[in-house]
């Protein structure tokens, strides 16, 4: 075999490279994605918690979306005021800080409390079980207790006890994702030191409430009408708290004959759940 019969496909080859590099090489320039080096700055501020409370896929997602301008800098309930506070600082904006927030679960209406209407025996899952006539508890605003809230939190902060979901506030990062998650729509967000709180989002009146359970609502206005504020409200059907006015005066509390407005205290410097002074067992 000649030389020139193993050099000449060798140049083919070699100069097919160069033209497929240099066309590569233009392409890449054509088709780049400008990035705003604001976004890799944000990226290092986020927690990296990647838990989806704000919305987007991940940290990276918002720290694109909040360079772009398309959120705030304070989207991040994880990292709190701080991370706001820097993220301002990168983008050249005065930020307000967030109000820190935690995950409250509005149901009292444990198994021992609370009447069921069948036998549930399908998946672990609040979802499915939705989809079975509302859940098995006869409240149709009743905690179904399967743990559908707790398995998407991606901080473990939730747990079952007794049939009703619980939030441990020490590791609620007020993210929301159980609040999206709940297919009966009972965890709200309410400000990390709220000091009460009602454990029931019935929409019934008293009187149907009753039949299905011992501690629900019955929307007698006795708290609305000894709320020195004007924080109590009971519309329709169910009472709530206006965070807004609320003073934690605790006359709310006292004076529920059904004994299902909650109160947040604080021990050891953890804020947690109790009720008429009793701390619950899950504390």
């Amino acid at each position: 075999m000649e030389i020139k019969e193993i050099i000449l496909p060798v140049a083919i080859f070699a100069g097919m490279g160069i033209i497929l590099g240099v066309l590569l090489a233009i392409a890449s320039k054509l088709f780049e994605v400008k990035t705003d080096p604001r976004a890799a700055e944000i990226l290092e501020v986020l927690p990296g918690a990647n838990c989806g409370g704000c919305g987007k896929t991940g940290c990276a997602a918002l720290a694109a979306a909040i360079a772009a301008g398309q959120a705030p800098c304070g989207a991040c309930a994880v990292g709190g005021a701080e991370t706001a506070k820097k993220i301002g600082e990168i983008m050249g904006v005065e930020v307000i800080a967030p109000i820190r927030m935690r995950a409250q679960v509005m149901c009292s209406g444990g198994d021992l409390h609370a009447r069921r209407k069948y036998n549930y025996e399908g998946p672990h899952d609040c979802i499915a079980a939705e989809r079975l006539g509302g859940g098995d508890k006869i409240c149709p605003n009743g905690c179904i207790g399967l743990g559908t809230c707790a398995a998407a939190c991606p901080f473990r902060a939730i747990e079952i006890i007794d049939g009703v979901a619980v939030v441990d506030y020490h590791k609620c990062e007020g993210c929301g994702v159980c609040v999206r998650t709940c297919p009966k729509s009972i965890i709200r967000l309410i400000p990390y030191d709220s000091a009460h709180w009602v454990g029931c989002m019935t929409k019934l009146k008293g009187a149907e409430v009753r039949k299905f359970c011992d501690v629900g609502c019955i929307s007698c206005r006795i708290c609305e009408k000894n709320c020195p504020a004007g924080a109590v409200a009971v519309d329709g059907a169910g009472a709530s708290i206006d965070y807004s006015k609320c003073i934690g005066c605790g006359l709310c509390e006292s004076k529920c004959p059904r004994h299902i407005i909650w109160r947040a205290v604080r021990r050891d410097g953890n804020l947690i759940m109790s009720r008429g002074g009793e701390t619950p067992k899950s504390e």
